[in-house]
């Protein structure tokens, strides 16, 4: 039995714990041994006060503009970067013999080992990010450049969305047969159901998210107010943030467990989240798996599983007119949002489930290895 080297910056995230039993599932006739970078840089304080102060250096005019940069931008240091190679290619080379190929989660670092097979699975890229209107202040031109050796040194790279594959072909120079579109699945474990059976007939609008602004939050509640001149019996749940919202039939319920999700995906009848800036938006896939209509924003991966006219509706960021507007249009018609469900837990049945996903990741994968 082979050795899988999984590679993951942090330990505690629903993704974390998706990607892992995905690629357990997928790979059963290999041992999975799971690297924490975070981990490895507990064991060398001294890296990490070294890194503070190339903090300092590399980002001080945008720390000195807003003092949290400096959290923001601490794991997007050269310093870092190189140091983070380090470690990880000493901990796989340890015990190389061991390992069949190393499996990376998400484009943060290069953790590549000379010789061994090398592969990631990632949402995002920097020059992606830099075509949001609304986006982050740069990162540091010398980080930038190794960000390229990061896809370089892979031996495929899967992505969730076409807009990534595209812009890794196109922004970063791979090679097309490298860039492999894997999609993505839900980190909600949907208890039954096909789909058929959810209730429609109610005018629950489910918001989803931790980052208010970011995510588009108050031009929702701009459009809900709107709503509500036309569909006044229409009801807003707010699910992540800690805001005080004084509106009618709008409740704020904060932050909630992810077992908890359950019912309120089931208890709505479209899900809105019309966001600035998204590098992929998981909770898209949930209300996918939920069959839900979907009124969202045309950015990042978006177009690629909201159609319009079938399962939702695409705006412009910050539109709140017409961010009204597709509300209305779907509240108006149950049949409409019976309908527009169907197809997204169509798409979510064909595409969008880790089945899916780790039948293509390990294809691929033994292709190579």
């Amino acid at each position: 039995m082979g050795k899988i080297a999984f590679v993951r910056v942090f330990s505690s995230h629903p993704i974390l714990v998706s990607v892992e039993d995905m690629l357990k599932r997928s790979f059963p006739d290999y041992e999975l041994e799971t690297i924490t970078i975070t981990e490895l840089l507990k064991k060398r304080p001294d890296l990490l006060a070294f890194n503070s102060l190339d903090v300092m250096r590399v980002y001080y005019r945008e720390i000195l503009k807003n003092p949290r940069t400096f959290t923001r931008r601490f794991l997007r240091t050269p310093f870092m970067f190189q140091q983070v190679r380090r470690l990880v290619r000493h901990h796989i080379e340890r015990n190389r013999g061991e390992y069949s190929f190393s499996f990376q989660l998400q484009s943060l670092f290069d953790a590549s080992t000379p010789g061994l097979p090398h592969f990631i699975y990632t949402d995002h890229t920097y020059q992606e990010s830099q075509r949001y209107e609304y986006r982050n202040a740069p990162y540091s031109t010398t980080w930038l450049k190794l960000e390229k050796e990061i896809y370089q040194n892979a031996d495929r790279i899967f992505t969730r969305s076409s807009n990534i594959s595209n812009s890794l072909i196109i922004d970063y120079g791979i090679p097309q047969s490298k860039v492999v579109c894997a999609y993505t699945g839900s980190n909600i474990l949907k208890k039954d159901g096909s789909g058929d059976e959810h209730d429609y007939s109610k005018k629950n609008i489910l918001f989803v998210g931790i980052d208010w602004e970011r995510k588009g939050g108050p031009a929702l509640l701009e459009a809900f107010r709107i709503v509500l001149n036309t569909v006044p019996d229409a009801q807003l749940n707010i699910i992540g943030p800690d805001v005080q919202v004084d509106l009618p039939n709008c409740r704020v319920l904060g932050q909630i467990p992810i077992e908890q999700l359950d019912q309120y995906y089931r208890q709505a009848s479209i899900f809105c989240l019309p966001t600035r800036r998204e590098p992929f938006g998981i909770v898209f896939i949930e209300a996918l798996q939920y069959a839900l209509p979907i009124v969202a924003t045309g950015v990042g991966a978006l177009p690629d599983f909201v159609k319009v006219g079938e399962n939702g509706y695409l705006v412009e960021p910050e539109d709140v007119p017409a961010l009204a507007y597709a509300l209305i249009d779907l509240l108006q018609d149950e049949e409409k949002r019976r309908r527009f469900g169907r197809n997204s837990y169509i798409l979510w049945k064909e595409r969008y489930n880790w089945e899916n996903v780790g039948a293509i990741i390990r294809r691929e994968i033994l292709e190579v290895v």
